[in-house]
């Protein structure tokens, strides 16, 4: 059991046997077909299955010296495009198997529900896109004010051109889907919903290298500032001077997209800005959110 305040990566991926099972007893995407995954939208893809165990997580995390993971169902998925009656089994199954997970954890895994609000979960995960109606979101986000828990977005479906070469989903479409996700919530949710915690996974897509132009345009950036975060997955030393430049260490999180995403380059440049950067990132940010 862990005593001292831990440090946190706010953006990882656990995926329990229930949802496993669930998703290999379809017979159309998406599903599992031995260790390939098919998505109706965005193709197949190889996975290493193991790597998206509890074992594996732990083991993980301990090697990179961080004591608790913020874990989400993917949107990305594809689960949530599905009619109800199909979906319902595999997010119900999810959250069952990744509450035994996160018991099975010493609390080291703080789980996020699937666009809802659930006993024992630190908050929801929503589909980027999802902030592009925030009158149909807003039953979620009255909740989340009323009970307490984050809001955490992220990148959600997405159709690639015919011929992307394979890094154009997560370097194309998804970041445009987290930039839109964010203008979104500036234009409109952070009004509505200021007392709502609201965390942008990969740094919004490079949304705060925007703010330069917002303001060209007469938009006060101070609106930008209240209760808003954006995690680091994928990104480096570059991004990060641009995101400190523009607002300091307070509403940076250390996220990595584990397994998807090797987290040590990033958490490297992240502990390359010194101690106090690091302990920001990683301990002190997350710890207003989650503890």
């Amino acid at each position: 059991m862990i005593t001292r305040v831990p440090t946190f990566d706010v953006h990882r991926h656990l995926w329990p046997d229930q949802l496993l099972a669930a998703l290999a007893r379809r017979r159309s995407p998406p599903r599992l077909r031995g260790s390939v995954l098919e998505l109706e939208r965005q193709g197949s893809f190889e996975l290493d299955l193991q790597a998206y165990g509890l074992e594996a997580c732990l083991r993980a995390l301990d090697r990179d010296g961080i004591d608790a993971a913020v874990v989400s169902l993917a949107p990305s998925l594809e689960l949530e495009q599905l009619p109800e009656e199909e979906a319902e089994p595999l997010i119900t199954g999810y959250h069952e198997g990744i509450r035994e997970l996160a018991g099975q954890g010493a609390r080291r895994i703080r789980p996020l529900a699937a666009a809802r609000i659930l006993d024992g979960f630190a908050g929801s995960t929503v589909a980027a896109e999802a902030l592009l109606d925030l009158d149909r979101l807003s039953p979620l986000l009255d909740g989340l004010a009323q009970h307490g828990g984050v809001l955490f977005v992220h990148p959600g479906p997405c159709d690639p051109p015919s011929g992307a070469p394979g890094w154009w989903t997560a370097v194309v479409d998804y970041t445009a889907q987290m930039q839109a996700a964010y203008a979104a919530w500036l234009a409109d949710g952070a009004k509505r919903w200021p007392q709502v915690p609201v965390i942008f996974a990969i740094l919004a897509g490079g949304g705060p290298f925007q703010l330069e132009r917002l303001r060209s345009r007469g938009f006060d950036v101070r609106q930008a500032l209240p209760n808003v975060y954006f995690e680091t997955a994928s990104y480096g030393r570059r991004a990060l001077e641009l995101c400190l430049a523009t607002f300091g260490v307070r509403q940076l999180l250390y996220g990595s997209d584990a397994p998807i995403v090797d987290p040590r380059p990033t958490l490297r440049d992240v502990r390359g800005f010194g101690q106090a950067v690091a302990d920001a990132l990683c301990r002190d940010n997350p710890t207003r959110l989650f503890e």
